[in-house]
């Protein structure tokens, strides 16, 4: 007597949905809540805190104290416009190397991979980071600028120009971070996390935020105007208290685009990479 074998069972695979309302429905929550987890991590971490508010904010106070007498007698305008835009991007970039060092970290406990093989869209963990960063680059500058306003500054060219004086640190802090990013996932250590932050410090003492360009010799003057640091802090000095800010602005948005264009790819790259370790 032959027993009939039993057909195996059909799976019935349910049909991928690919239409743009069921990505974007996807992608939008996760990559919220995951930008917010970011920000309450930076948040509750004393390095990010103090490399990207407390410290800027001291360095603010320290050369508004030692030098900002000498700096206004030397250019005949107040130091701090030059030194408030200066230490706001300074707080962009050291809050951005403290990420890229909390990236790493993830990175090497697993987190990442944890992340890759839940049920989310592959996209919103990177564009989290972008999220984040950017909300915390517009805090630090709303900060930064408070404490320069409490020691004098002021925005002399009306609201419209101090929104759009707000951009540039997002604009240059995206691409910085971005470029930080590259670094961090393809295996970032101390040393090169260590070499970006003293060429950031050179970066900060050859700029015309830090003294006037004709204190400078001769030699690193073609060096110090044209670094992408100095064009950001003119756009600034000139959308606070006047003076040319089409060049300056240009400039600026040509070395933060042209930075996240390079860059752009290898960090999504070396992020899919880092998450599949």
């Amino acid at each position: 007597m032959t027993t009939a074998t039993p057909e195996p069972e059909r799976v019935h695979e349910l049909p991928a949905v690919t239409g743009t309302t069921e990505t974007l429905r996807r992608v939008v929550p996760q990559t919220l809540i995951q930008a917010k987890r970011l920000l309450l991590r930076w948040w509750r971490d004393p390095l990010t805190l103090m490399q990207s508010l407390l410290f800027p904010a001291l360095l603010l106070v320290m050369l508004q104290t030692v030098l900002g007498k000498q700096i206004t007698a030397f250019s005949g305008a107040s130091a701090l416009y030059g030194s408030v835009p200066m230490v706001a991007l300074v707080g962009v970039m050291s809050g951005s190397l403290a990420g890229a060092i909390t990236l790493g970290r993830e990175r090497d406990a697993g987190l990442l991979a944890r992340f890759w093989v839940l049920p989310v869209h592959r996209a919103s963990g990177l564009a989290a980071r972008i999220v984040a960063e950017g909300v915390r680059i517009l805090t630090c500058t709303v900060v930064l600028f408070a404490v320069g306003v409490v020691l004098g500054f002021r925005f002399e060219q009306g609201i419209a120009a101090a929104v759009a004086l707000l951009m540039v640190p997002l604009l240059f802090g995206l691409a910085f971070a971005t470029a930080v990013t590259t670094v961090a996932v393809f295996g970032a250590r101390a040393a090169v996390v260590e070499a970006i932050s003293l060429g950031s410090s050179m970066m900060m003492f050859f700029s015309t935020g830090f003294v006037p360009l004709a204190a400078y010799p001769g030699w690193a003057r073609p060096i110090v105007e044209h670094q992408p640091m100095s064009h950001a802090i003119n756009a600034m000095r000139g959308l606070s208290l006047g003076g040319p800010v089409r060049e300056p602005l240009l400039a600026t948005l040509a070395w933060s685009v042209g930075t996240i264009v390079v860059f752009a790819i290898p960090a999504a790259i070396g992020y899919r990479r880092a998450s599949r370790r």
